[in-house]
């Protein structure tokens, strides 16, 4: 799908080391798969100090996140949760974590991703016109 964003970067990273190097998640890769989205040659790994301070919006998906990303560079004024961006959201919820679930959860995380993205582009955008 085209955003209709140009120049715009975006990275993925986690919070934690244990799962470094570590392939998508075999449930997730179904899901994803199922549903049409890209997602070959995706690895895990930690996000750093640097790469949070170039950034121009950093989005956690957790609270936890949020805090961990907040102790490597703590400006808040560019880091939010991705639920933020849902207007039907709970504030604050984040977006649930299927890692110990059954596989039936990847899907209620898509689900929560999939409802933020229109309200992220369009930060994105404001972003974009603010510059």
């Amino acid at each position: 799908m085209d955003a209709g964003l140009t120049g715009v970067e975006f990275s993925s990273a986690g919070t934690i080391s244990e799962e470094y190097d570590d392939p998508m998640d075999r449930r997730a890769v179904a899901v994803l798969k199922e549903r049409g989205y890209r997602y070959a040659d995706h690895r895990a790994r930690r996000i750093t100090a640097a790469q949070i301070e170039s950034a121009d919006l950093v989005v956690a998906m957790e609270n936890v996140h949020l805090e961990r990303v907040l102790e490597l560079a703590p400006d808040p004024s560019k880091v939010r949760l991705l639920t933020d961006f849902d207007p039907a959201a709970v504030p604050g919820s984040g977006v649930p974590d299927p890692w110990f679930g059954s596989d039936a959860g990847f899907y209620d995380t898509l689900t929560a991703i999939e409802a933020a993205m229109p309200g992220l582009l369009d930060h994105i955008r404001a972003l974009q016109d603010a510059y």
